[in-house]
């Protein structure tokens, strides 16, 4: 038996995550939870600058975590610029998000028929995330962008070993070093040099700008990417909206040792709270990447097996999908199919 960390979140997060209990608790999955109620913010609004020291030794001890997002509300008053989402990347140095967006049968997208299978590899703790923020005079602001060799080393090798684990063809490397000569030099550089390890992978460097309209014009051109961190975070969502949203893309924070696993398009959706309307697609599918990750695939198979299934008939699309099915439903429906 395997304990897990369980966040619910913000928004949503606390329905799409009872969705996960029952769906672990209907396969009889061998996995316990422990569960810890943490929301982004304060109850008057303002932001929460911190985690509670028996959430983050809980996540060390158990290593693995199904987390929703944790709102992170814009504050007049405040000036720290991290929210809990990347505090907790930064303190528990998960320095991959990994990203999956692909076409799902009988989700609607502009692109369907499979062009979409896309693996994006995000550097999550520095960049422009970094949180470096100053007012040098009235009116000025200095933000510092943070590149290391270090970082950018350890996320191009991560790249390049996924696309060899799990026989992809490219590594697309996105950056703007057209610009940025020495901070996207340098990332881009570093993938340069990880590239020549790893001769049975097709390498190609994009521009950002160039690597977002391409996306959107012809998707399967792309296999892996790896990004710094936020070019990472606009390629997700980009991707998110190719395949259908932020209700059926799933996504993993990874570090050495821990993962936490969560929708790979981080939308609080508070504006569905309660309503009974939110798509658990998403972090289902995260839950089936957790089985892999836990070395119980069978689980993860029966499970993508069922989503699939339900979402090849439009009964079972809630309406961010374009369809009328509700939380409930859609569950009821999934649990039986299990």
């Amino acid at each position: 038996m395997k304990t897990v960390t369980l966040i619910p979140g913000d928004g949503i997060g606390p329905e799409v995550v009872k969705c996960v209990e029952r769906v672990v608790e209907t396969l009889k999955a061998p996995i316990k939870f422990e569960k810890f109620e943490v929301s982004g913010a304060n109850p008057d609004g303002t932001p929460r600058e911190s985690l509670p020291d028996e959430v983050i030794e809980s996540l060390r001890r158990n290593k693995v975590c199904i987390k929703g997002t944790l709102w992170a509300p814009l504050y007049k008053e405040n000036t720290n610029t991290q929210s809990l989402n990347v505090m907790l990347r930064k303190k528990l140095d998960l320095y991959v998000n990994l990203v999956h967006a692909y076409n799902i049968p009988g989700v609607k997208t502009r692109h369907e028929d499979g062009r979409i299978d896309i693996r994006i590899v995000r550097e999550n703790t520095e960049g422009e995330y970094s949180g470096l923020e100053h007012e040098v005079v009235p009116g000025v602001v200095e933000s510092l962008k943070i590149i290391t060799e270090r970082n950018s080393r350890r996320i191009a090798e991560y790249a390049f070993e996924y696309a060899t684990m799990n026989n992809r063809r490219k590594v697309t490397a996105v950056h703007k070093a057209n610009i940025m000569k020495l901070g996207d030099g340098q990332f881009l550089s570093v993938c340069r040099e990880t590239a020549k390890r790893y001769p049975n992978i097709e390498f190609e460097e994009m521009i950002v700008d160039a690597t977002c309209m391409k996306l959107v014009s012809n998707p399967e051109h792309f296999d892996v990417m790896v990004t710094p961190n936020l070019y990472g975070n606009i390629v997700c969502n980009v991707a998110a909206g190719l395949a259908g949203g932020a209700g059926v893309v799933p996504g993993v924070n990874v570090g050495e040792d821990i993962a936490i696993f969560e929708q790979g398009a981080r939308h609080v959706g508070r504006d569905l709270i309660g309503l009974d309307l939110a798509n658990p697609t998403a972090m289902l599918l995260s839950t089936a990447m957790m089985f892999r990750h836990l070395q119980i695939p069978m689980f993860a198979d029966r499970l993508e097996a069922a989503i699939i299934t339900l979402l090849a008939k439009p009964q079972n699309h809630t309406p961010d999908i374009g369809g009328k099915a509700s939380t409930s439903s859609f569950m009821t429906a999934l649990l039986e199919k299990l």
